[in-house]
């Protein structure tokens, strides 16, 4: 089974869009009427839905780090940078993820991009 993804509010468009032209399974925050959640409560929606979380808000990079160190199981967070990483390298990068990647090796876990 492929990963699914969760986009933060804060990742762009583009993104989502990228990533459904290459058949990549996304929800967006603003889909979901989540994206006015705290990031506690965000990364709690993502759980219930079973999506790893995309981010580009380093707040969020806090909670899953408390989550790990309260061992409190999340499907995974990947965190791009804005200034880091680009549409185009999102695009790759988390399609790569959700295509070579089964659900269980994303849990609890924090992944960065760009991969390379």
């Amino acid at each position: 089974m492929a990963i699914r993804y969760f986009m933060d509010h804060h990742v762009r468009r583009a993104v989502s869009d990228g990533l459904r032209s290459r058949d990549v399974d996304v929800l967006t925050a603003f889909e979901d009427d989540s994206h006015r959640l705290p990031d506690s409560e965000l990364l709690d929606r993502a759980t219930e839905l079973g999506r790893v979380l995309f981010t580009q808000d380093d707040d969020l990079l806090a909670e899953a780090r408390m989550r790990q160190e309260r061992r409190i199981s999340f499907p995974g967070v990947i965190y791009g940078h804005q200034l880091k990483v680009s549409i185009s390298g999102c695009i790759d990068d988390l399609e790569l993820i959700a295509k070579a990647c089964e659900p269980e090796e994303m849990a609890d876990r924090v992944e960065y991009l760009p991969l390379r």
